[in-house]
């Protein structure tokens, strides 16, 4: 017997118990009275117990009937409360939504004022934020502890949906007082012995740098390697490095940076954002609602 008769006839015993009797039963839960009791009858098949004792005029539940009663209330229960609550997180009455990011979102993307934007249409949604670099976020994308992350992609995975944000070119980063400071059209082979700074290996634009160069045929040399961006600007600034860098970030920073144009190859670096889609399976309602803002925000370029 499928769950859903096994529900349906919880609610017609229920119903019996109730109101001691098989007509008004009946109407109660709007089926004919043949019907229910058949409906019990195969329950009681199911149970392999009397639940009622008929008369004539009224039922009376048995002694495995009163011990059923208080068990198919708390089912019948369980079952509302479950249809209430996946009603109210698909009409954003409740649930939640899991962001991550990586770092140096400013230049491109207000993601405090989206979320304050989204709390405020949303109030029952609980928001969660958590930042890491782009492999660790598409792992919790993919175990399911993120519905969406914001970060940079060389290469989208085929089981993961990204929708572009920015798409910038990288330029060089130098001290005002560099040599190269200023510098138009510049090719990668002048940078042959510059002392880099740059992420760590799986952090934002390492794996676009680190590709592009080995394409080339160059090798660079990193002198600092570090994880988050206001460090990798100061040592630069101070003149300990020089650093490839989205060229928004380059100009905010701009008079205690110079910046340095390239001449090739491309490198444009693509900030997306990320969730997780199966085939047939639309985003959650709360993911949807916070698309559909960026999307407002001016935040989604195109579908990457």
């Amino acid at each position: 017997m499928n769950r859903a008769m096994e529900l349906r006839q919880l609610q017609h015993f229920v119903a019996v118990a109730e109101e001691e009797q098989f007509t008004r039963a009946a109407r109660r839960v709007n089926i004919v009275q043949s019907a229910l009791s058949t409906s019990i009858r195969q329950l009681e098949v199911e149970l392999g117990a009397p639940l009622f004792i008929r008369s004539t005029r009224q039922v009376r539940l048995t002694a495995a009937g009163r011990v059923l009663l208080d068990k198919a209330r708390a089912v019948i229960e369980a079952a509302r409360d479950a249809r209430e609550a996946v009603a109210a997180v698909q009409g954003l009455r409740q649930g939640t939504l899991s962001i991550g990011s990586v770092q140096a979102l400013p230049a491109f993307l207000d993601l405090p004022s989206l979320l304050a934007r989204f709390h405020r249409l949303h109030p029952g949604i609980e928001v969660r934020l958590c930042q890491g670099d782009a492999g660790h976020l598409i792992d919790k994308i993919r175990d399911d502890r993120l519905d969406l992350a914001i970060l940079p992609l060389c290469d989208p995975p085929p089981d993961i949906a990204t929708r572009l944000i920015a798409c910038e070119d990288l330029v060089l980063a130098t001290a005002p007082g560099h040599p190269l400071a200023g510098r138009e059209a510049l090719p990668l082979e002048a940078l042959r012995g510059q002392p880099f700074v740059d992420f760590a290996p799986a952090w934002g634009t390492r794996r676009l740098i680190d590709r592009s160069f080995a394409d080339a045929g160059q090798e660079r040399h990193i002198a600092f390697e570090v994880s988050d961006l206001e460090t990798l600007l100061e040592l630069v600034a101070r003149g300990l490095g020089v650093a490839l860098i989205p060229e928004a970030i380059a100009r905010a920073r701009r008079p205690a940076l110079a910046i340095c144009g390239l001449a090739g190859p491309e490198m444009c670096w693509e900030l997306v954002v990320a969730h997780a889609e199966p085939a047939g399976h639309p985003p959650s309602p709360a993911t949807a609602s916070f698309l559909d803002l960026l999307a407002e925000a001016g935040g989604l370029v195109e579908a990457a």
